[in-house]
């Protein structure tokens, strides 16, 4: 059981043994009070001591101690009691908050790894993950943490990522994929070849975010410090004066009563619900998004979600899944599985996107037997001999330079035109494949009043123009070179309002210039380059764009719910503030006012640890 816990349990007895027997001898109540207040309050006078030495001077401890030694000093035990009592109470709440708050994040903080199994000739040694260098081949067992990034090289399993995506559902891996450090290992045995140090792995780098988000306050965090700073010094000389100015200039006014006004006073001046519920929001803000994969590097960039205005995104890898794929297949005379097959024959020995894409599409084995000649032709594609067949693929000038007839495809992506003895016999789409997510984005940020949505591509206008099409985007900018995407930015950055915010997300080595630029640059965490997760300032582990409407989401619950203890802890604050003054309230108002305020508040900012 919690010491603090006990501490408070042995104090409230005494304290209750001491009002209701209430001893005939007031020495004895007296020093029931006294021992119960000692229990409570001895670590807090400590504190304020400690602080006072230290230049801190007007914090929640200092105000405190004097409130309670002064409510001894006239007599009013109990309350002086009670005061500290409830305050510890109050304290105990806000630190079962905090590590509640802290859960989801320290669930993250166990994907460190313990150590790596590196394989070395015909042995296996446990060692620390940070001695694996790039090229080790290590092994992950069932129930294993994989330590490192690396490639499977040998064997299939599945993965559990919630750790690091915030999705349930387990990865199937196997031979020649990629595999993320901090995944958790369920079935198979997993030979995989390293292709990131420690310092520089996925799991290192989500624990250097989580733990440093912080240091990067919100504004609305800066101006809590801020007022505390200013706001308790003045409350403090207010009940200097509030409790020797009146006796001495009204009639039959006494110390006795005016001192016990100014300690009521300075209790319910404590400042303790906004110092502690604002940060607790912010940071039940970061624990709620990282639970569902969504990584906020700081505070300050929870907060401008909220005003966020526009939306721009990067093409390849973002909206679309970055890897070419086959389409669609056109035979004229022949079935399409053997337009696919000569088509994969002829592009066998090739190393182009588009030919892996055609070879992967066919997925069966190739006898190279067949295969009598293949030559590339730069620009316009391979004419091949299979067997005896001359073969040409590629595209529409490779038709026309060899005088073949054929019809004009106007779909939009690579079109792969195929001829079988100087005769055309169909052809195949190759594109890249817009994410079904990025639809379920689009549609879900113009809900939520986005104002516009903008794609920035390198690619083809025709290509850029369907997929905005597609996607339902306000806008499109094609054919852009990083600096043009830069300059293009720079140009939307002028278009939103003062308090507006502009978003970009990417995920290439080519948008970190554009991230870093943005006023939130966000990152596709799962397959994004890592100088783009270094620019960002929120990464997205699952690489899904939906999720940028669950951030914002989250944004603006945190922001409602910062709003609403400023405004309700304040206002309490001022009513028995001016209550106390005049004397309306006595101490347990004033401990209502600050130790209440402040389980409120800290009860409203919880909402946010149950981010769903």
């Amino acid at each position: 059981m919690n010491k603090d816990f006990i501490k408070i349990i042995i104090a409230f007895i005494l304290f209750l043994i001491a009002i209701i027997i209430n001893f005939n001898n007031e020495l004895i109540n007296n020093i029931l009070y006294i021992i119960s207040y000692i229990i409570v309050g001895l670590e807090i006078i400590q504190n304020a001591v400690k602080n006072i030495i230290k230049g801190k001077v007007f914090d929640e401890n200092f105000l405190m101690s004097v409130a309670t030694i002064g409510a001894f000093a006239i007599g009013e035990y109990p309350e002086a009691v009670a005061v500290m009592l409830f305050y510890q109470v109050g304290e105990l709440f806000q630190n079962y908050a905090v590590d509640k708050s802290k859960k989801s994040i320290s669930n993250l903080m166990d994907i460190r790894p313990d150590f790596a199994n590196l394989q070395k000739s015909d042995k296996i040694e446990k060692v620390n993950p940070e001695e694996i260098k790039i090229g080790d081949i290590i092994i992950v067992k069932p129930g294993e943490k994989v330590p490192l990034d690396g490639k499977v090289i040998e064997g299939k399993s599945s993965l559990d990522t919630k750790a690091l995506t915030g999705e349930s559902l387990p990865h199937e891996v196997q031979k020649g994929e990629e595999v993320l450090s901090g995944a958790i290992n369920l079935n198979g045995v997993l030979k995989i070849q390293v292709t990131k140090e420690f310092g520089q792995s996925t799991v290192s780098k989500i624990l250097d975010l989580v733990e440093n988000a912080s240091s990067k306050k919100a504004k609305s965090e800066n101006f809590i410090t801020k007022f505390a700073a200013y706001y308790t010094p003045i409350v403090v000389i207010i009940a200097i004066i509030l409790a020797i100015l009146p006796p001495l200039v009204i009639n039959g006014a006494t110390f006795t009563d005016w001192i016990y006004r100014a300690l009521s006073f300075l209790v319910v001046s404590c400042p303790c619900a906004l110092v502690i519920s604002i940060p607790l929001s912010f940071f039940g803000g970061i624990g709620g998004a990282s639970k569902v994969g969504i990584l906020i590097k700081g505070s300050n960039y929870l907060e401008q979600l909220s005003n966020t205005e526009i939306v721009v995104f990067d093409k390849t890898g973002t909206l679309t899944k970055g890897v070419f794929e086959v389409q669609k297949v056109e035979p004229i005379n022949i079935n399409k599985q053997e337009l696919l097959k000569i088509a994969a024959y002829s592009e066998y020995y090739s190393n182009h996107p588009i030919a892996v894409s055609v070879q992967k599409a066919y997925n069966s084995n190739i006898d190279e037997k067949k295969i009598i000649k293949t030559q590339e032709l730069a620009g316009l594609g391979v004419a091949a001999k299979i067997e005896d067949k001359d073969i040409l693929v590629g595209n529409e000038k490779l038709m026309q330079e060899n005088q073949i007839k054929f019809e004009k495809c106007n779909e939009i992506g690579t079109i792969l035109y195929i001829a079988i003895n100087g005769k055309y016999e169909g052809y195949i789409l190759i594109a890249d494949k817009i994410k079904k997510d990025s639809m379920i984005a689009i549609k879900n940020l113009k809900k939520n009043n986005i104002k516009q949505t903008v794609m920035l591509t390198g690619d083809k206008k025709d290509v850029g123009e369907n997929v905005a099409k597609t996607l339902g985007l306000d806008n499109v900018y094609s054919e852009l070179l990083p600096d043009g995407k830069v300059k293009k930015v720079e140009e939307l950055l002028k278009q939103k309002t003062e308090k507006g915010k502009l978003i970009f997300v990417g995920d290439g080595i080519n948008d970190a210039p554009v991230l870093a630029i943005s006023d939130i640059g966000i990152a596709m965490g799962g397959l994004g380059s890592d100088a783009a997760i270094e620019a960002a300032d929120i990464v997205i582990m699952t690489d899904e764009p939906s999720k940028i409407v669950n951030a914002i989401k989250i944004s603006k619950k945190t922001m409602k719910i910062v709003k609403e203890n400023i405004v309700f802890s304040i206002f309490i604050k001022v009513l028995i503030l001016i209550l106390s003054a005049l004397g309306i309230t006595s101490m347990w108002e004033a401990v209502f006012a600050d130790v209440g305020v402040s389980i409120i508040a800290i009860l409203n900012a919880l909402r946010l640890i149950y981010t769903k």
